[in-house]
């Protein structure tokens, strides 16, 4: 079958179909899949009945997959993250309160995966193993099409900005919880460009989001309310498709353009379980001497 794409909002998104990313995609597939995720940011795919090794090897056909951070339950350090309220050695749901579930609630702000990493990352893929009947959509905002959509006067005026993306920052506002001291030693604060340009297609975007802590060479505040502003934007309704998942689902959305957030489910009542795997990007987005660069 040859594969088809199906816009699913006006300004992001699009359902792919005739494609089993289960068995091996040939090179051809591969950049079509490519090409489709710098157009629409967010690809959706039904009935991909991935275990972790074949949804490792599909990720590695996008790039270096990155590793995960420490986890106290020790499911860290590899390129498969387990987004769940499942506990994996007894199969049994955490119980309320449980420090898994208060940092997974962290999820819950629109954020960008790996934004406080060096080289943040590509792209995002998450395959939805076991699903509730109800709540836990995940929402996509696209930067893309809400930076298109300012003046070209404040255009200009992020051009050149550069912001500290830090995930103790981000840990902090995730109320009870304190992320492992091992987790946040693997990143200390990192800087990145305000404005993006794909380099696929030229088109340009504002990197925000909840790691996103403030401004370089800006006060404090005066940069923090500028980049929360511009996640107030982009998160309009305009611009947001939301995912309502059913079982087996596989999605992919591009971390450089699109911010994303884990809507609230009954975590006491219903499993969840998702595999996400991430794809590094490639080269940093400010230069040795603190500029940003033109195309990142």
């Amino acid at each position: 079958m040859p594969i088809t794409i199906q816009k699913l909002t006006d300004t992001i998104g699009a359902e792919i179909g005739g494609v089993d990313l289960t068995r091996p995609v040939d090179d051809e597939t591969v950049n079509v899949l490519k090409s489709a995720l710098d157009d629409y940011s967010v690809l959706v795919f039904r009935d991909q009945a991935f275990d972790n090794d074949s949804q490792i090897a599909f990720s590695q056909r996008f790039g270096a997959l990155e590793n995960m951070l420490y986890k106290k339950e020790g499911d860290g350090g590899t390129p498969i993250s387990n987004i769940t309220n499942v506990d994996m050695d007894t199969n049994e749901i955490f119980p309320p309160g449980h420090h898994r579930l208060t940092g997974n609630s962290g999820n819950e702000m629109w954020h960008t995966d790996s934004s406080f990493k060096p080289v943040p990352a590509y792209c995002s893929m998450l395959s939805g193993r076991e699903v509730p009947p109800e709540g836990a959509d995940t929402q996509f905002a696209t930067c893309r099409a809400a930076y298109e959509s300012l003046p070209e006067s404040e255009q200009r005026q992020l051009d050149g900005l550069v912001a500290e993306h830090n995930y103790a920052y981000s840990r902090s506002k995730v109320k009870g919880y304190s992320p492992p001291a091992e987790a946040i030693a693997q990143v200390p604060p990192v800087q990145h460009a305000v404005v993006r340009t794909n380099p696929g297609n030229g088109r340009k975007n504002y990197y925000t989001g909840a790691h996103a802590s403030h401004i370089i060479g800006w006060p404090l505040e005066k940069g923090r309310h500028l980049l929360e502003e511009l996640v107030v934007r982009a998160t309009r309704p305009e611009f947001v498709y939301a995912h309502q998942w059913q079982p087996l689902d596989f999605v992919i959305w591009d971390n450089r353009c699109v911010l994303h957030r884990a809507t609230a489910f009954d975590s006491a009542k219903y499993r969840r379980v998702m595999r996400r795997t991430t794809v590094a990007g490639i080269g940093p987005t400010v230069s040795e001497t603190g500029e940003a660069l033109a195309v990142a």
